[in-house]
């Protein structure tokens, strides 16, 4: 009887868990890419929460509470390739479903300074999702997908989503940032469906004109 109980209420606390997970490349060469969007939004996340990060296994990780919801922010310190390992270990480690878990990345097919947050899919061509799909063995996770843009030249992507954003680019992210952030905390609390209801039909920050101008060759 007391096991029964015990299990009721194990099950009712984990109900309220939520595993954020931000992908990147945890060496600092590469901290501020692209590719790392995923830990800028985790990281802007557990500030606005007063959150701190430790390296714990496979990841760095932060607890923080948010309207009695408990939220498991990691960033992954494998490769991007084997982000998988942290996401199946802490989902184990933590009791937490896929239907809690929300993955942040960066999405080449987004313009700069929009994002998009879907309930499941493929990984398309990012090496990060594609892992995790591969070891859990299912696509039904929620992603936040952050806009990097594709203004490059063909056989130039990892250049590109490897190199740093420009500081007329930096304009756009940055409030982006923090729509994500708010974006992940109504995950874990209004739920995916109205989540996405809300911030899917914000209309994207387009870029001003005169950024437009200054940039043209003349």
């Amino acid at each position: 009887m007391k096991a029964r109980q015990t299990l009721k209420k194990q099950i009712k606390m984990n109900d309220k868990k939520y595993l954020i997970v931000g992908l990147g490349n945890a060496e600092q060469q590469y901290a501020g890419t692209r590719h790392n969007y995923g830990f800028e939004v985790v990281s802007a996340v557990a500030r606005s929460l007063n959150a701190e990060f430790k390296v714990d296994r496979l990841a760095y990780v932060a607890r923080a509470n948010y309207k009695g919801r408990t939220l498991v922010l990691i960033m992954p310190t494998t490769y991007m390739n084997l982000s998988g390992k942290a996401v199946k270990h802490w989902m184990n480690a933590e009791e937490i479903e896929a239907d809690h878990v929300m993955v942040v990345c960066d999405d080449l097919d987004l313009p700069v300074g929009s994002f998009k947050i879907k309930p499941k899919g493929g990984g398309g061509s990012h090496n990060g999702l594609l892992n995790i799909i591969e070891l859990l063995g299912h696509s039904n996770f929620a992603r936040l997908r952050c806009g990097i843009g594709k203004d490059f030249a063909q056989g130039y992507q990892v250049d590109y989503v490897l190199g740093r954003f420009s500081s007329e680019e930096l304009k756009l992210i940055e409030p982006c940032i923090e729509r994500c952030s708010e974006a992940i905390k109504s995950f874990a609390t209004a739920g995916l469906q109205r989540t996405m209801n809300q911030f899917n039909t914000v209309p994207s920050p387009t870029q001003p004109k005169e950024v437009k101008q200054e940039t043209k060759p003349e």
